[in-house]
C-alpha cells in the first residue's frame, strides 16, 4: 500500500475514533435527538444532489437509514449524554462485529470456525469487566443502550451485505433521508419542542463545527475515502485498520477530556481488541494452515 493510501486509511479511523469525543462536546449544547436531526440532515444535503441514489430495494434502503440512524446514532447519542463516557462508547459499540456474525450464523445459516468463537467469548469477557466497574460515569443502562446501538450496527450490516456491491457512500447519503423522519419526531417527544429551541440558539461555532465534523468529517469524507481505498486494495489490507477506531476514541477522550484510564479499562480494551483481531485474523491463519496441507 503507498504510503498516502496508509495515511488516508489512518486519518479516517482517527476521524471515526476522535468523533466520540466531538459527540460529547456537542451535547453540552444540543439534545441528543436534535444533534442526531442535525448530523443526519448535513450528511443528506446537499451530498444528494451530487450522488446518483444507489441501485438498491427502497425497502433495503430505508430500513438501513432507521437502522443508522435511529438504533446505532440515535441510542448512542442518548447514552452519552450522561450515561456513558466517550471512551467506553468507542470500545463497547464494535462489538457490533459479533453481533454481526451471531445473527448471520442465525439467519443466514453460516458456519462460525473455533476462532472466532474464542474472539467472541473473549470480547464478552471485556464486556463482563466493564459492566462490573460501573459507576458515575458509566451506567448499566448506559452499557446496555451502547450494546443495543452496536445491535442496530448489525443488523445494518447485514441489510448492507444484502444489497451487494454498490457506491457506499451514495447508499449512506441517501439512506439518511429515512433517518431523517424518526430522528425528528423523536427530538420532539424526548427532547421537547423547548429544548431543541433553546439548544439550537445556544449553539457557536464550535457547537456547529463539531456537528459538520460527524456530517462531513465521519459520514462524507470518512466513508468516501474508506470506499474508494477498499476499491483500490485488497479488504484485508484495509479492515484491519478498523481496529485503531477505540483506540484512538479512547486516547482522545483521555486526552482531551481527561477520562482516566484505569487498570480495569486497559484490561476490558485489551480483550475486545484481542476478540476483534481473533475474529479478524484467526479464519484466514486457519485457511493458510490449512491450505498448505492439503496440498
Amino acid at each position: 500500500m503507498p504510503l498516502r493510501h496508509f495515511l488516508l486509511a489512518l486519518a479516517v479511523v482517527a476521524i471515526w475514533g476522535s468523533n466520540f469525543v466531538v459527540i460529547k462536546y456537542a451535547l453540552h449544547t444540543l439534545p441528543p435527538m436534535t444533534l442526531a436531526v442535525l448530523r443526519f440532515s448535513f450528511a443528506l444535503v446537499p451530498a444528494c444532489f451530487f450522488l446518483r441514489r444507489p441501485a438498491v430495494d427502497w425497502r433495503n434502503l430505508g430500513a438501513y437509514g432507521v437502522l443508522i440512524g435511529v438504533g446505532q446514532f440515535g441510542l448512542l447519542y442518548l447514552a452519552m449524554r450522561s450515561q456513558i463516557s466517550p471512551g467506553l462508547a468507542s470500545l463497547v459499540v464494535q462489538t457490533q462485529v459479533f453481533f454481526t456474525l451471531l445473527l448471520a450464523v442465525r439467519i443466514r445459516k453460516e458456519k462460525v470456525l473455533g476462532a472466532q468463537w474464542l474472539g467472541l467469548v473473549l470480547a464478552a469477557c471485556g464486556v463482563a469487566v466493564i459492566a462490573s466497574h460501573t459507576d458515575g460515569t458509566t451506567t448499566p443502562l448506559g452499557l446496555v443502550m451502547i450494546l443495543a446501538a452496536a445491535f442496530s450496527w448489525a443488523c445494518a450490516n447485514l441489510l448492507t451485505q444484502r444489497a451487494g456491491r454498490i457506491d457506499m457512500l451514495a447508499y449512506v447519503v441517501w439512506s439518511s433521508a429515512f433517518a431523517v423522519p424518526p430522528l425528528l419526531l423523536l427530538a420532539l417527544l424526548i427532547d421537547g419542542p423547548q429544548q431543541m429551541a433553546a439548544g439550537l440558539a445556544a449553539s457557536d461555532l464550535g457547537t456547529w463545527a463539531a456537528v459538520l465534523w460527524q456530517s462531513i468529517g465521519n459520514t462524507l469524507f470518512g466513508y468516501g475515502v474508506w470506499s474508494w481505498l477498499l476499491a483500490r486494495h485488497p479488504a484485508g489490507r484495509i479492515v484491519p485498520m478498523a481496529l485503531l477506531v477505540p483506540v484512538f476514541g479512547m486516547g482522545s477522550a483521555a486526552v482531551l477530556l481527561g477520562e482516566p484510564l484505569p487498570a480495569w479499562k486497559l484490561i476490558a480494551a485489551a480483550l475486545v481488541l484481542a476478540g476483534l483481531a481473533i475474529n479478524l485474523f484467526g479464519p484466514r491463519l486457519l485457511a493458510a494452515r490449512v491450505k498448505p496441507a492439503q496440498e
